[in-house]
């Protein structure tokens, strides 16, 4: 922000000093002049005549213009976001990859942009299921924060929820993790060389709430599809599994699974991943608009307000 500094008060008598400092806006005018001239004791520089009301108008424009650049930022992602899905590498892991996205918008859908991480994208606020209109209620659970403030996803703090929204009445949750891979699974440091099944089992790994080894975080999530594809430069990572959990209110017994869909790419040596989930019983009439959520996920170029993960790791506000 642009600002001046009066650098003459220090060296004037102290009453006028005191009245310069306590009048700014009208100091100039008001103090005693000879013939229309300053007196020679006073030679005031440059920076003095720039009055409380330039400095106003400074910040209202500088603000405007902030406010400006974050409108531009949402107007434009909503525009590419709606926009073609990534296509298809010929190396798509399995025949059924193209089920991951969602090519034609299905759901009507707001934007969601975190300058803190620098990344979007669309989550559904009602779409037409099995004929009848259908509308989510979503709850922010966790509003965007920086990396080192997030909540960990296992014990050993490695993946963390950066943000997150919940439809309680749908049981659905689309949140965004941030961590760093998992070279147990992804052998090269070279991302072009990762396999989407090796990054959904480097991610899901450091997901898992139980203290168990890594083998056995892996074996209870059932990868079902997976496939790369690549936005603007940038490599995604697009997968689909189950995962066992307990019984809930409305689905009993012990085969309650959750079904995800999920993206994952990587910026500045860590891995952010999108994850979008709800029971099993529900993925057939709901995954149209979880998919949509997830083609739309990108990362976005970093603002000033952007926190990078490797950033002061000690802070928690």
């Amino acid at each position: 922000m642009a600002s001046f500094k009066c650098l003459c008060p220090c060296s004037l008598p102290r009453d006028v000093a005191s009245f310069s400092q306590g009048n700014r806006s009208g100091a100039l005018k008001k103090l005693p002049v000879q013939a229309g001239k300053v007196q020679p004791r006073f030679r005031p520089s440059f920076a003095c005549y720039a009055s409380s009301k330039d400095r106003s108008e400074t910040e209202q424009e500088e603000t405007a213009a902030g406010m400006n650049r974050r409108q531009a930022v949402a107007m434009s992602l909503a525009a590419i976001l709606s926009s073609a899905v990534p296509p298809l590498e010929a190396n798509a892991e399995t025949a059924g990859a193209m089920d991951l996205v969602q090519a034609e918008p299905t759901a009507t859908t707001a934007v969601q942009v975190d300058e803190i991480n620098a990344y979007s994208y669309l989550y559904p606020t009602a779409a037409d299921v099995d004929g009848s209109p259908f509308n989510f209620k979503w709850v922010q659970s966790r509003k965007p924060e920086r990396y080192s403030s997030a909540a960990p996803l296992a014990p050993d703090a490695r993946q963390r929820i950066v943000s997150e929204r919940i439809d309680f009445r749908n049981n659905l949750v689309v949140s965004v993790s941030v961590g760093p891979p998992n070279f147990t699974f992804l052998k090269s440091t070279e991302t072009a060389d990762w396999d989407a099944k090796d990054v959904a089992r480097s991610v899901l790994a450091d997901k898992s709430t139980a203290r168990m080894t890594t083998g056995q975080r892996v074996a209870e999530i059932s990868i079902l599809n997976s496939r790369t594809g690549e936005k603007e430069g940038t490599r995604y990572w697009y997968y689909e599994y189950l995962t066992q959990k307990s019984p809930t209110v409305t689905q009993k017994g012990l085969d309650v699974y959750r079904h995800s869909i999920a993206v994952t790419a990587e910026r500045d040596g860590y891995l952010y991943s999108l994850n979008a989930s709800t029971l099993d019983t529900s993925w057939e009439k709901l995954s149209p608009a979880l998919k949509q959520t997830v083609s739309s996920f990108q990362l976005v170029p970093v603002t000033d307000e952007y926190v990078p993960p490797f950033k002061d790791p000690w802070r928690f506000w």
